[in-house]
C-alpha cells in the first residue's frame, strides 16, 4: 500500500465515521501537540544559539562581537528567505489575521517550518524581536494544513488555525488561559460555546508538553513570590498607566516610521547593511537589547539591577542610583529603534517580547524614580509586572490577554486590581491616537480587517466579482427607441446599460423613463440619448463588499453597475443577491 493510498483511505474513514465537530476535537489534540513541540524546539534552539555565541567576555568588558552578531543573523535570514523560502515572513500575527479574513484560514505549507528556522537565526544572533509572532504563524499553519488535508469546512479550518496558535502560545508561556484569550481577542474569532472546546484542548495540550519539556518556569526562572499590593499605592499604578500609554504610542510610531522609511530602499542588501549596522551599534551600547530580553527582566524581578550593565560601555555607572534611572530611560528611548531596525532590515520576529521588555522596564523606571525622589517603598516586582501588562495591552489592543498572561506567568493572581488599573489607563491613553493595534493597522488600511462584528465578518467573505450579474441586455449609445423595444421583449430586466463596442459604460436607460413612449411606433426613431441616466455612484471590480453595502444604503439603488477606473462595464450587482449571500454566511458562522 502506497502512502498516498493510505492517506486517501484515512480521509474516507474520517468522512464515514467522524462528524465534522468530532474531527475538529480530535485534531485539536494533535495540532496543540505539534504546535507546542514547534514552540519548544524554537525556544531551545534560540537558547543554545545564545549560549554558543555569548559568554566569551567577562561582564566588565565590552563584547565587541555585538557589533557583528546581529548583522550576521539578519544577513543569513534574508539569504534563506530569498533563495529557499521565497516568500514574505514578516509580521506573523498579521499574516494569520489576513488568512482568516481573505483566505478562509488557509496558510501556506512552508509556514509550518520557515518562521521557526528564520526567527531562530534572527533572535539567536541578537535581533531585538520576539519569538511569539513566528510561533503563532507556525502553529496556525499547522492547524490550517491539517484541517485542509481532512477536507473540513472553512469555518473549521479557521478554528483549527486558531487552535495551532493557542497551543503554541500556551507552550511558550505556560499560560493556557492567556493563550485562549489571545485567540479570541487578538485573532478576533467569533466563537460559540462548542467551538471554544477545541481551543481549550489545544491550550491544555500545549501547556502540558511545555511543563514536561521546559518545566514550570519557562520565562522567569526562580521568580520571587509576588507580594500583595497596598490599596493606598493604587494612584502610583495609575501614574504607571499614563506613562505606559504614551510609551506605547511612542513605540508604535517609531517602529512604524522606521519600517515605512525602509520601504523606500529598494535594494535588499542596502536594507540589511543600514538596519544591521544601526542595530549592532545599539546592542553594543545596550546589551540588554540582544534577543528577546527576558533574561534581563528576570534579573530585575530577582532584584539584580546590575545585569542591565553587563558588557556595556556604561558598566562603571551601575552603582549610582541616579545614573541607573537615566540608563533605564535611555533603554526606553532606544528599544523601539532596535526592534524597528531588526524587522525593517529583514529579520523575522514579532513585537510580543519587545513589548513585555519595554513594559517591564517602564515599570522599573517609574518605581525606581518614585522610590528615589519621594523615598517611598513601592514593590519593584509588582510595578515591573504591571508595566508589562500595560504596554502589551495597549499596543496589541488586547488588555485581557495582557492581564491574564502576566498573572499566569508570575503567579500573581492577587495583582489583578493593579494590573487592570495600569492596563486600562494605558489603553485609554493610547486609543485616541491609534484606533488599531500594531497587528491590524496595515490590514485596516487595506480594508482587509475582520473584527468581532459578525456583519463585517460575513461581508468580508463575499467577493464582489462573484456577485456580478452580466445577463443584462446592453444598448449601443446610438440606438433608438425601436432598438430598445426589441431588447425589452427579450429581457426580464427593467434596467438597460448603454455600452459601446469597447465596453465603455455611458449610463443606463430605465424602463420607467420610456414606458410612456415605447407603445407609440411614431416615437421609434427617437434616440435613447435623452433617456440615458448615469449613476453618480458605481462599484469597482476590486472593491470590498463592506463598501458596496454602504453604497447601497446611501443611494437606495436595487442594482448598481460595476465599472473599473477606465470606464469599462462588467455587469451589475443586485442588492437582493448580496443580502441573500450575506444571510447564508451568517447562518454558517452562527451554527454550532
Amino acid at each position: 500500500m502506497t502512502f498516498k493510498i493510505f492517506l486517501n483511505k484515512l480521509i474516507n474513514w474520517r468522512i464515514t465515521h467522524l462528524s465534522e465537530q468530532n474531527t475538529v476535537l480530535v485534531l485539536s489534540v494533535f495540532i496543540g501537540s505539534i504546535a507546542a513541540m514547534a514552540a519548544i524546539v524554537l525556544k531551545n534552539a534560540v537558547y543554545f544559539t545564545h549560549q554558543s555565541l555569548l559568554g566569551a567576555f567577562p561582564e566588565t568588558e565590552f563584547n565587541y562581537l555585538y557589533l557583528a552578531f546581529p548583522i550576521i543573523g539578519i544577513t543569513l535570514t534574508v539569504l534563506i528567505i530569498k533563495f529557499f523560502i521565497k516568500d514574505d515572513l514578516s509580521h506573523g500575527v498579521t499574516k494569520v489575521l489576513y488568512a482568516i479574513s481573505k483566505k478562509n484560514g488557509k496558510i501556506k505549507l512552508h509556514n509550518t517550518y520557515s518562521s521557526v528556522l528564520t526567527s531562530t537565526i534572527t533572535v539567536g544572533f541578537g535581533g531585538s524581536v520576539g519569538l511569539e509572532a513566528p510561533i503563532t504563524l507556525t502553529g496556525s499553519a499547522i492547524g490550517s494544513q491539517l484541517a485542509s488535508f481532512f477536507n473540513l469546512k472553512n469555518k473549521s479550518v479557521i478554528l483549527l488555525a486558531a487552535c495551532g496558535s493557542t497551543g503554541a502560545i500556551a507552550a511558550i508561556f505556560n499560560a493556557p488561559i492567556a493563550a485562549i484569550v489571545f485567540a479570541i481577542e487578538v485573532l478576533m474569532l467569533d466563537l460559540t460555546t462548542l467551538s471554544l472546546l477545541p481551543l481549550l484542548i489545544s491550550a491544555v495540550t500545549g501547556t502540558s508538553l511545555s511543563y514536561l519539556f521546559l518545566g514550570k518556569s519557562v520565562m522567569f526562572n526562580a521568580i520571587p513570590t509576588v507580594p500583595d499590593f497596598e490599596m493606598y499605592n493604587l494612584p502610583f499604578y495609575a501614574i504607571l498607566g499614563l506613562f505606559g500609554g504614551f510609551l506605547s504610542l511612542y513605540f508604535m510610531r517609531i517602529t512604524s516610521f522606521i519600517e515605512h522609511k525602509f520601504t523606500i530602499i529598494k535594494k535588499k542588501y542596502l536594507k540589511v547593511i543600514v538596519g544591521g549596522v544601526i542595530l549592532s551599534v545599539l546592542i553594543f551600547l545596550f546589551p540588554s537589547f540582544y534577543g528577546e530580553g527576558y533574561d534581563n527582566i528576570a534579573q530585575l524581578l530577582a532584584g539584580s539591577n546590575n545585569s542591565l550593565f553587563i558588557n556595556s560601555p556604561f558598566y562603571s555607572f551601575k552603582y549610582n542610583e541616579l545614573t541607573l534611572i537615566l540608563f533605564v530611560f535611555a533603554l526606553l528611548l532606544f528599544k523601539p529603534f532596535a526592534t524597528g531596525f531588526t524587522n525593517a532590515a529583514g529579520g523575522v520576529g514579532g513585537v510580543f517580547a519587545p513589548l513585555l521588555y519595554l513594559g517591564g522596564m517602564s515599570g522599573f523606571f517609574i518605581v525606581t524614580a518614585l522610590n528615589f525622589m519621594f523615598d517611598t517603598e513601592l514593590s519593584v516586582l509588582n510595578f515591573i509586572l504591571a508595566g508589562m501588562a500595560g504596554l502589551m495591552g495597549s499596543v496589541m489592543k488586547a488588555p485581557l490577554t495582557a492581564i491574564f498572561l502576566i498573572a499566569e506567568i508570575s503567579g500573581g493572581y492577587h495583582l489583578f486590581i493593579p494590573l487592570i488599573i495600569t492596563t486600562v489607563i494605558s489603553y485609554m491613553v493610547f486609543y485616541p491616537f491609534e484606533k488599531y493595534s500594531i497587528y491590524t493597522k496595515s490590514l485596516a488600511k487595506q480594508g482587509d480587517l475582520i473584527t468581532h462584528d459578525k456583519n463585517k465578518h460575513a461581508l468580508s467573505k463575499i467577493d464582489v466579482k462573484d456577485m456580478i450579474e452580466d445577463d443584462f441586455k446592453t444598448l449601443d449609445p446610438n440606438a433608438n427607441i425601436h432598438d430598445l423595444t426589441k431588447l425589452i421583449e427579450k429581457s426580464n430586466r427593467n434596467v438597460f446599460p448603454v455600452v459601446d463596442k469597447q465596453t465603455i459604460f455611458y449610463g443606463v436607460v430605465l424602463l420607467d423613463d420610456v414606458r410612456n413612449i415605447i407603445f407609440y411606433p411614431k416615437e421609434y426613431d427617437t434616440s435613447i440619448k435623452q433617456f440615458i441616466f448615469k449613476p453618480e455612484i458605481t462599484i469597482a471590480p476590486d472593491e470590498s463588499m463592506i463598501s458596496v453595502v454602504k453604497k447601497f444604503k446611501k443611494t437606495g439603488y436595487y442594482n448598481m453597475p460595476v465599472i473599473d477606473a477606465e470606464g469599462k462595464y462588467y455587469g451589475f450587482i443586485s442588492r437582493a443577491n448580496v443580502y441573500t449571500q450575506y444571510r447564508e454566511i451568517v447562518e454558517e458562522i452562527s451554527e454550532d
